[in-house]
């Protein structure tokens, strides 16, 4: 692959999804891109990148800016913001006028164990919600992760990834060698297909927003985009999880850190103020 075609490539990655390609992720493109050169019937990379520079390569864009994406999920992943969000959502509740539901967000949700973690959290509430109804919504890049997100059906290797067997044979069903997702819990959550560099105001106002492990993908001025973004969606007493390696810092002012908690941001008072 030339120099000109790594940066073509790498260029239309990240005007499309805000990941940044660097030179020495060329193996990555071999890698993950091979069974998209080999349906296409294309050589090479070059090969490719002349291809996408023509008329009509919208939908081949769409599935390289796919095949690129990290799509790594686990239930209750790290596990702190769970335990954190657990004592939040009673206050939240209690706070909101009658009526109102609790909207969280699971932005860049892949295949979907993240929202149903937080589903979980809500479920095992129960009555310290005092009734309150709790609408999730997934969102992710990727069609093909939503998809599966919303069937609901993970195999044994991942319903082992974080998840207590207890909730394991509460929430789920089994099916020959894998696990579907209660319909209780399917019910809770909403999965749409967005893109974080896009105009997100649409999707209103959240409660609670998760955002977590998908900065450290993105260059600075991104970051900086994404997270004020954030800042402008959360109510002013939420909270935005980000990964336990991600950080406003440097980053934005209109969210801060979470007084003890690692990875759970707050509103600045400032910005909670202007919004």
């Amino acid at each position: 692959m030339t120099p000109d075609s790594f940066a073509f490539l790498a260029g239309l990655v990240k005007a499309r999804s805000g990941i940044v390609l660097t030179a020495d992720k060329g193996y990555m493109l071999e890698t993950r891109l091979g069974p998209l050169l080999r349906r296409e019937g294309l050589p090479g990379l070059d090969a490719l990148a002349l291809r996408l520079r023509a008329p009509r390569a919208e939908a081949l864009t769409a599935e390289l800016v796919e095949a690129l994406t990290t799509n790594e999920s686990s239930f209750f992943r790290d596990g702190k913001p769970f335990e954190h969000l657990k004592r939040l959502l009673p206050r939240l509740a209690a706070a909101r006028p009658p009526g109102q539901p609790l909207r969280i967000w699971s932005a860049a949700c892949s295949s979907g164990q993240e929202a149903y973690s937080v589903a979980m959290v809500a479920a095992e509430l129960g009555a310290a919600l005092g009734g309150r109804r709790v609408e999730i919504l997934g969102t992710d890049l990727s069609r093909e992760m939503l998809d599966r997100a919303q069937d609901g059906l993970f195999s044994q290797f991942e319903v082992q990834r974080g998840l207590p067997v207890q909730m394991l044979v509460k929430h789920f069903r089994q099916e020959g060698s894998r696990w579907r997702v209660s319909a209780e819990l399917r019910a809770m959550v909403r999965w749409q297909a967005f893109n974080l560099l896009d105009d997100a105001r649409g999707l209103g106002r959240f409660d609670v927003i998760f955002c977590r492990n998908v900065l450290i993908y993105f260059d600075a001025p991104t970051k900086s985009r994404v997270l004020g973004m954030l800042a402008g969606m959360v109510a002013a007493d939420g909270v935005v999880y980000l990964g336990g390696a991600e950080t406003v810092l440097g980053l934005t002012d209109r969210l801060m850190p979470a007084a003890g908690e690692r990875g759970a941001y707050e509103p600045a008072r400032s910005a909670a103020k202007a919004d």
